[in-house]
């Protein structure tokens, strides 16, 4: 390493958020820019650890030392070399990946890890910045075609190294604009829709063609698809959600999260003038305590809401590394993000009984419970502490619990592909569906996941496809389909 005493030296440091109320006032990503020279020690901290976990950590196999030490050694055009190697779109994975590889940092045994996705994230923007991202046009084309249905993560990693193959690549979406939950479910402060634009610039100048507004298996029958393409890759998503059938649920005002986050989004870009259910004025309970909660969460304060709770059945996490997830594993830990610093309550430990409604037919409270969680035989269970309940003023409750697979529709049912006991479509070793010539990756067979596993098996299952139709392949596969995330 360039600096071997570095994590000796040198504290862990990040960027620093906005002020809240500004940034409240705008939809822009809230992190101030991070001066290239406290970069170079942040990189200086990475240690010759002789084996770097952080490989293992990330699912695309990241080569995390060698650009750590390649920026400290202010050679920015061999990281980002080193960096594209084994990751399609770092400036996503650098925004939105939670960083498991963080969590196997060796570093971070007795100490705080390498700020690897800060590291990640600035050689991306500053391989932008100096036009080093360009089109990698193929040089020879097969005369093969592949559709891949799905434009988030997944199905563009697998696009873009299809394409890049010589392959005919067309990417099916049916929303209005490509990019799935990238578009319509990050929130512009966590990822602006710019930094998605410009990567699908480059796509189209390499060769794949985007289809929007094209919902596969009605405006084009799975027969169809089955004959126009030499294959067909699934890479739909995981949108199934997971709701709360509780009494009261037919009551008005109470919406999934991918109904509420989606017109935000289309708002923030000018594409809709108004939300159809603003949070604006309102008591806002969100019932989920993960990522897309936390969304739900900085939206409804750009929104202007009245107040906002956050509901997680769990208890809350310890302060530090629990005893439950010991290194190199994915740390259960208290997390603060940029939409919790901004306001609002969170609860731990509490379950929601009932939705109370008004004279109208909207909901207007919730009455809950606080619980303890227990475990018999090994099998965890929340029972209700007595004397606990309480009500919570909402006019609006938004649903942030989760997904439980991709949603059964004409597709699925025309193809005719198997599901997995878990009701994921089931695959081969070979990423494989149960029909021939239909292959299967990302939240579509695997289930609800990270972004990082979304491209890995994208990055995989082009890999799959390449060789299925050429006899062999020379593109990386990172992942197989029975890997299992640290998370």
């Amino acid at each position: 390493m360039g600096d071997a005493r570095g994590f000796l030296k040198h504290d862990r440091e990040h960027p620093t958020r906005r002020p809240v109320p500004e940034r409240l006032l705008d939809w822009n990503e809230v992190y101030e820019d991070f001066p290239e020279s406290k970069l170079k020690v942040q990189a200086a901290r990475c240690m010759d650890c002789g084996i770097p976990f952080c490989n293992n950590g990330c699912p695309l196999g990241n080569l995390i030392p060698d650009w750590n030490d390649l920026v400290y050694r202010d050679q920015w055009r061999e990281a980002i070399d080193r960096l594209h190697a084994t990751n399609n779109f770092p400036e996503f994975t650098g925004r939105l990946c939670p960083a498991p590889c963080e969590g196997s940092c060796v570093l971070g045994i007795s100490d705080d890890p390498v700020s690897i996705k800060q590291v990640e994230v600035e050689i991306i923007e500053r391989a932008w910045r100096e036009g080093w991202v360009t089109p990698e046009i193929p040089t020879v084309k097969t005369g093969k075609s592949v559709a891949v249905v799905g434009s988030g993560p997944a199905g563009l990693a697998v696009a873009q190294q299809l394409t890049r193959s010589g392959h005919d690549v067309v990417v099916f979406e049916r929303a209005e604009k490509i990019g799935g939950l990238l578009r319509y479910g990050i929130p512009e402060f966590k990822m602006q829709k710019d930094v998605l634009d410009r990567r699908l610039a480059q796509m189209e100048a390499e060769g794949t063609t985007f289809r929007p507004n094209t919902n596969v298996g009605v405006d084009i029958s799975a027969d169809q698809l089955k004959a126009d393409y030499d294959a067909v890759v699934l890479a739909g998503g995981a949108t199934a959600w997971r709701d709360l059938p509780i009494a009261g649920r037919e009551l008005g005002g109470i919406y999934q999260a991918m109904e509420f986050l989606p017109p935000a989004n289309k708002v923030a870009n000018g594409d809709l003038d108004e939300h159809p259910f603003s949070a604006a004025n309102k008591d806002v309970v969100i019932i989920g305590g993960g990522d897309t909660g936390a969304d739900c969460l900085g939206t409804s304060h750009r929104h202007g809401a009245a107040s906002i709770h956050q509901f997680e059945i769990m208890p809350r996490p310890p302060e530090e590394r629990s005893e439950s997830t010991p290194w190199p594993l994915w740390p259960l830990k208290y997390r603060v993000s940029s939409a919790h610093e901004e306001g609002g309550e969170r609860e731990f430990a509490i379950n929601t009984l009932e939705f109370v409604g008004d004279a109208d037919g909207n909901v207007s409270a919730l009455r809950t419970v606080r619980v303890e969680q227990t475990f018999t035989d090994g099998r965890m269970s929340f029972e209700p502490v007595a004397g606990t309940e309480q009500d919570f003023p909402a006019q609006l409750v938004l649903l942030a619990m989760g997904f439980l697979g991709p949603e059964k529709n004409e597709l699925l049912d025309g193809l005719g592909c198997e599901l997995t006991d878990r009701g994921n479509i089931a695959r081969s070793d070979g990423w494989q569906s149960s029909v021939d010539g239909v292959f299967v990756c990302g939240d579509s067979g695997r289930g609800q996941s990270l972004i990082v596993w979304a491209i890995a098996e994208g990055r995989s299952c082009a890999a799959a496809v390449d060789e299925a139709l050429m006899g062999s392949t020379l593109l990386p596969s990172p992942v197989t389909p029975t890997m299992t995330p640290q998370r």
